[in-house]
């Protein structure tokens, strides 16, 4: 049943001062993310450093991507998974409902940009300059984030700044407003520990918890979108939770939406803190990696479940 409480506003969060080098300062914007975390399971940023040219240069890319031929851009579909570059327009994910996308990995840069397209010229430039800034502000982001947990900013940071981003490219068509809203990309939960979204109109919707009512999220130009992925609820132990999100078709015009999803090394398993485990909160999750969860994948197409949900433990027993 849905809920009827009025919604309130999503949480956009100014970082400029998150570098600041009073702790006191710092410690200000933390408090405030560690809230919109464990409230909302999201929020937006402003003054996160990537600039307006740099974010309307991916938007730019994207574009011109899927603009050109069908011919063209299949050169780069394929049926696995777990290729480094994929097109594709099928629902083989299970939540795919009408878009078609780009997925590739970003980070290291320099082990991936020679497998990207060639094509529009300027797509390795302009989407390489934009997955290095995401891949920066993402571990700044991160650093915050198990800062509120009580963990210290510098929890994982090396393992985050060698570790994976996957970028996913999102193309939308139009949507018809006499058949009303439809369904883009179906509810989920995303892999991995942030994802980082920039989108060219609205269209993305969130469900915070406990809530039953849809959330749109605005598209406020300059703001990047931040959401907490599943490996972070298991890092948390539970403290945190993965959000559910979708995208609905705008009917006003075509869409395009960049996440940048963040996480450890491929082969890298995570696991609960254990700082976070005691006899009074005890371990939920069992450990894993990336490539579990592409294990995962094929099996989640007819009956979709989120991957967390895999992972519980049945603390009862």
């Amino acid at each position: 049943m849905a809920s009827h409480q009025p919604q309130q506003a999503l949480p956009v969060i100014n970082i400029a001062l998150l570098g600041d080098k009073d702790p006191a300062t710092r410690a200000l914007v933390v408090q405030d993310i560690a809230r919109a975390c464990l409230d909302r399971g999201c929020f937006q940023v402003i003054n996160h450093g990537v600039s307006k040219v740099v974010m309307d240069g991916a938007l730019e890319a994207a574009s011109e991507f899927f603009d050109m031929s069908t011919r063209y851009k299949e050169v780069h579909a394929s049926d696995d998974i777990r290729s480094p570059v994929r097109y594709d327009t099928t629902s083989r994910d299970g939540i795919s409902k009408s878009r078609s996308f780009l997925k590739h990995y970003a980070n290291p840069l320099d082990d991936w940009i020679n497998l990207w397209p060639m094509q529009p010229a300027t797509y390795r430039e302009k989407m390489g300059t934009y997955s290095m800034e995401i891949q920066s502000l993402s571990v700044q982001l991160m650093g915050a984030i198990v800062q509120g947990l009580g963990l210290g900013s510098m929890y994982l940071h090396d393992k985050l700044g060698e570790g994976l981003q996957f970028v996913a490219l999102n193309n939308y068509p139009q949507g018809s407003s006499q058949e009303g809203d439809t369904v883009g990309l179906a509810p989920h939960s995303d892999y991995g520990f942030i994802t980082i979204l920039l989108q060219s109109s609205p269209g993305l919707e969130v469900m915070h918890h406990d809530d039953h009512d849809w959330t749109p999220v605005p598209a406020i130009p300059g703001a990047l979108h931040v959401h907490l992925g599943d490996h972070l609820e298991v890092l948390s132990n539970g403290r945190l939770r993965s959000l559910m999100h979708r995208a609905i078709l705008n009917t006003d015009e075509a869409r395009i939406s960049i996440a940048s999803i963040h996480g450890v090394a491929r082969d890298e398993n995570v696991e609960c803190a254990e700082e976070l485990v005691d006899e009074g909160h005890p371990k939920m999750y069992r450990e894993s990696s990336f490539r579990d969860f592409l294990d995962f994948l094929p099996t989640n197409v007819k009956t979709y479940r989120r991957f967390v949900q895999t992972l519980k433990i049945d603390t009862a027993a």
